[in-house]
């Protein structure tokens, strides 16, 4: 206790002296810049075998520890019918050999407090340096003698198929795959992506050849760093990897990327369940780290949309409030197939001026001269960043790994700082010309067509529409007409039925559920308890070891959120708009002037009635099934640390308790939040009480 009272006397004493020296600091003066750092780069040891692998040693003893590094550098190559060969390989690799079982494998390692990791085209080993030995016999006999079993393989195909199903209604893997396959095409290794039908082609036969023909010394190298002499390592390498027997010649040269479309335009994907548009501005480029250009095309992305301070960021965040965040990325690629891109999500009700925002800010950088601090802080940070890297030995490993393989001159890193510093507000307006090229872009949208396509039009860019596998198609019908006779009413009357009846509903007056909770992101196991009286609810969530972590609670006058120990009222918004909501079934309690049919629209590839209500100054939507009748979503928006979220509920897997069907699937998408919700047990009628809700 002496030891932190300590700690803490001192950090107070260090802030309160930090206060003192800044109230003394004569701010009228601009602070002078210190010397440029000097960089003095270490060069690594260096050997070869005969079977090609080439080997880089950075020696460094202040910690017993020791890392490999192994990177096959093959060219770009596409899989065709059998996409995804390399993943479901490299997710095989490192499970065993020939030689030592799976579970007795791990198991060694666990026991030597290592890490060991592969895929299709590395490996990564580090452990303490007493185990330097042991470790890379381990590795080499993972690398040289995998154990490429059925079982393994069919558990390793169907967990990526399963991917591949879970992301079917996720927009950033839609927009993902969207882009890449748009700026470079489908037949080139950046365009090419997997699906279920290139899973299910492929064999066992499939991984052993792919890991024959490219998973061998050739083109490999060795990264070591750590405590270990350059003697040492270079006599237990060749120990080691001396067996490991080159493949065959695979050079070939990587096809050519798509040109540029020949105007800006619009490349949209339909995507009804989006609560937000995914908006990114693509064009090809060819840049390579050891072009004239590079390092002022870094400097003109950090000011465009590189860190918070960018001008993207600062219109469509700090302005406008558009987004949590907005980038842009110029990437390099030694075989000339990189994109200039920008990329922002935003609420469907701003797409449009999201487009024309972003377009506004590249324009502003090609056509107008950075300031002198925008310049100089772009410059700063890069700066920090490269002295800040050079503490850690693997990025002289890496340095010395990037010049081999990327065509560097030996003077790249040691002159970085140097050509940093060098680049003028010429150079920035220079690059932005010739690398931002806006007027070949394509603004690849994936979002809801029902929200945004109407004010997309009506910024003037054509519009050419495609599928979530960048195939073209024609414009979506949006909405259908609505049958005559349908009206908001009687599509909840319908709702009534299809779920055991209007009488069998009033006459519930609680449910009580229990519920499992998968938040997105996070690794823990969360459980919920639920309880809900017809204008009553009650929200607890529990984590495992940790208790209790979230509580809501609303009496029907009052509520207030509780996490991390901070419990917050509801404001008096908050509580109108509760007061509003309807409770158990909110259809109960809607009058005809609060409802209205707006359209037929598609809910996870079914017909769905929209329907608004509007209770307060409150707008939500509920959509139901055309043939079932049931709700199958619900979204309404909210306001949250000053910016607009959109929550988007979908309901699925309906189980009747006592006569009524309710949803046993929830899953909720609020602003970048996702969460799934699992009904397990629900009681009606009892385990609820007032108390519950105080």
């Amino acid at each position: 206790m002496k030891t932190m009272k300590t700690k803490i006397a001192t950090f107070i004493a260090l802030f309160l002296l930090s206060i003192s020296a800044t109230a003394q600091i004569d701010r009228s003066k601009q602070p002078q810049p210190g010397p440029a750092p000097k960089i003095a780069l270490e060069v690594p040891g260096e050997f070869q075998l005969k079977n090609g692998l080439k080997v880089l040693v950075v020696e460094n003893h202040k910690l017993p520890r020791i890392s490999y590094s192994l990177r096959i550098d093959n060219k770009p190559h596409v899989e065709g019918n059998i996409a995804g060969v390399s993943s479901i390989l490299g997710a095989m690799l490192g499970n065993g050999t020939t030689n030592i079982s799976k579970d007795t494998f791990n198991e060694e390692i666990d026991f030597l407090g290592a890490n060991l990791s592969f895929g299709s085209n590395r490996a990564y080993a580090s452990s303490l340096s007493k185990y330097a030995d042991r470790i890379l016999q381990l590795m080499a006999d993972a690398a040289m003698n995998p154990l490429l079993t059925e079982e393994e393989f069919q558990k390793e195909k169907e967990k990526a198929i399963e991917g591949i199903k879970a992301n079917k209604k996720s927009v950033d893997a839609v927009a993902s795959r969207v882009k890449s396959a748009l700026s470079y095409g489908t037949k080139h290794p950046y365009g090419e992506f997997v699906t279920e039908e290139t899973l299910n082609a492929i064999t066992l036969n499939d991984v052993k050849s792919y890991y024959r023909k490219y998973f061998n010394p050739n083109n490999a190298y060795l990264v070591v760093v750590g405590d270990i002499t350059f003697k040492e390592i270079e006599k237990k390498v060749k120990k080691y990897y001396k067996k490991w027997q080159a493949g065959p010649d695979i050079s070939r040269s990587v096809p050519p990327t798509k040109n540029n479309v020949p105007y800006t335009q619009i490349n949209f994907i339909d995507m009804p369940n989006a609560v937000q548009s995914n908006i990114s501005v693509n064009s090809n480029v060819k840049l390579k780290m050891n072009d004239p250009d590079y390092h002022a095309v870094l400097i003109a992305n950090k000011i465009l949309g590189g860190g918070f301070n960018s001008y993207l960021n600062m219109n469509l965040r700090e302005e406008h409030g558009y987004t949590y965040g907005a980038r842009s990325n110029v990437g390099t690629d030694r075989y000339g197939a990189s994109r200039f891109t920008t990329s922002v999500a935003v609420r469907n009700a701003v797409t449009d001026s999201a487009v024309v925002e972003s377009l506004k800010e590249i324009n502003r950088i090609k056509n107008e001269s950075v300031t002198s601090k925008a310049l100089k802080n772009a410059k700063a940070k890069y700066v920090g960043d490269f002295v800040l890297a050079l503490e850690r030995p693997q990025t002289i490993a890496n340095y010395a790994l990037n010049i081999k393989t990327k065509d560097l001159p030996k003077d790249f890193y040691k002159t970085y700082l140097q050509k940093i510093n060098a680049v003028t507000i010429d150079d920035v307006k220079r690059v932005a010309n010739k690398y931002f090229t806006v007027e070949n872009a394509r603004i690849i949208i994936v979002g809801k067509g029902s929200d945004v396509i109407a004010n997309l039009e009506k910024t003037g860019l054509p519009i050419k529409y495609f599928d979530k596998y960048a195939n073209s198609t024609d414009k979506p019908v949006f909405s259908k007409p609505i049958p005559e006779g349908v009206t908001a009413q009687t599509v909840i009357n319908k709702y009534f039925e299809a779920i055991g009846g209007k009488s069998n509903i009033e006459n519930i007056n609680s449910t009580f559920s229990n519920a499992n909770v998968t938040v997105k992101g996070t690794p823990f196991p969360i459980t919920a308890e639920i309880k809900m009286m017809r204008n009553k609810e009650s929200v607890e969530m529990s984590a495992r070891g940790m208790g209790v972590i979230m509580k809501q609670k609303w009496n029907g006058e009052s509520g207030y959120a509780e996490q991390g120990g901070q419990k917050r009222p509801m404001s008096d918004k908050e509580i109108a708009d509760k007061k509003v909501e309807g409770g158990l079934f909110p259809e109960l309690n809607y009058n005809a002037s609060e409802i209205i049919i707006e359209s037929i629209v598609s809910v996870d590839g079914a017909d769905s009635y929209k329907i608004k209500v509007t209770r307060g100054s409150k707008d939500s939507y509920r959509y139901y099934d055309v043939n079932s009748g049931l709700l199958k979503r619900t979204e309404s928006t909210s306001e949250a640390q000053g910016q607009t979220i959109t929550s988007v509920i979908d309901y699925s897997k309906h189980n009747a308790i006592n006569g009524v069907q309710f949803p046993h699937m929830m899953t909720v998408k609020a602003g970048p939040q996702d969460v799934s919700i699992t009904i397990i047990g629900i009681k009606i009628n009892e385990g609820v009480t007032d108390a519950d809700f105080n």
